[in-house]
């Protein structure tokens, strides 16, 4: 008897140790979890989660890889029946009635530059430059300025071609080329990248919220690089007028080592500008792109206006 009471009460003993180890590893997952939420920004920027639902799940914004994370987890109907309100602006100056085929062009030579993670939602994957397309071509939209974003991929057509890193540029262009033959009314053709600086060198506060600063690329050794460049240089004086610092400038490029052309051959609006760089997350990105969109808007507005009048 004595021998049955020992075994039961080690029995329970054990039992008892499992279930409170249980209930330890169930309660340091929650703690876990609650640690990762806070380190992370918090998804309560209407705007940036219209940009992940409406955007990102359009087949040629990301890679399939970041699609399908944010379909996972992003699922309207696991949003706690949360409605999003996303108001249109007003748009206060109109292009003409008469342009109503697409004058913007939109791609990224180099489609494959990422930014930080920002979310466990991104399950530690990291966007690229690729969602400042679908921010850019929402405002320009709004303002009545119709824009195409680019198709196809970059890197399918160097892997086509056998070709390695450095003919990237020969790889947009035909994207571009195909772009204008199919659509005659593009003018405009706005090159995306991102900067490879630490982030202490590419993020500005201004007014209590952080933005990812831009810097300008105009070549120097082709045939449009004077009008490039006063094109460029009205966007970058209405940059910093409006948001002292958000630009860090125009870098003119020429000589030994370097592009000098970056197909700005294509047309006299070719604008290559890049955004932030590696270190900065989606939110600092989506900052800076609405604003900088709104004032590229403008120029292009007053471009046209212009030319018509």
């Amino acid at each position: 008897m004595k021998k049955m009471k020992l075994k039961n009460n080690r029995r329970k003993k054990y039992k008892f140790k499992l279930l409170l180890l249980f209930f330890i590893f169930i309660l340091s997952l929650y703690f876990m979890f609650k640690y990762l939420t806070k380190i992370n920004i918090k998804i309560n920027n209407e705007e940036l989660v219209h940009y992940l639902l409406n955007d990102y799940t359009e087949k040629d914004i990301v890679n399939e890889k970041i699609s399908k994370s944010i379909n996972d987890f992003f699922m309207p109907d696991k949003l706690l029946n949360m409605k999003l309100v996303y108001k249109k602006e007003k748009t206060k100056v109109v292009i003409k009635e008469e342009n109503t085929h697409p004058l913007v062009y939109i791609y990224n030579t180099h489609e494959t530059e990422e930014y930080a993670s920002s979310t466990i939602a991104e399950y530690s994957v990291r966007p690229n430059v690729s969602i400042n397309n679908y921010i850019m071509k929402d405002i320009l939209e709004k303002n009545n300025i119709n824009t195409l974003i680019k198709k196809g991929s970059i890197t399918d057509i160097r892997k086509i071609n056998g070709w390695n890193y450095n003919y990237c540029y020969k790889a947009s262009r035909i994207l571009m080329e195909e772009a204008k033959k199919e659509n005659e009314s593009l003018k405009y053709f706005i090159d995306i990248h991102r900067d490879s600086l630490p982030k202490d060198k590419t993020t500005i506060s201004i007014n209590g919220k952080n933005f990812a600063k831009v810097l300008f690329i105009v070549g120097l050794e082709n045939s449009n690089y004077k009008e490039n460049l006063y094109f460029t240089e009205k966007i970058n004086n209405k940059i910093n007028e409006k948001y002292e610092g958000l630009s860090k400038g125009i870098y003119k490029k020429e000589g030994p080592g370097v592009n000098g052309v970056y197909n700005q051959d294509f047309s006299p609006y070719t604008i290559l500008i890049e955004v932030g760089g590696e270190e900065n997350n989606v939110e600092e990105v989506m900052n800076t792109m609405i604003e900088v969109s709104k004032i590229i808007s403008e120029v292009i507005i007053e471009n046209e206006n212009k030319e018509y009048s």
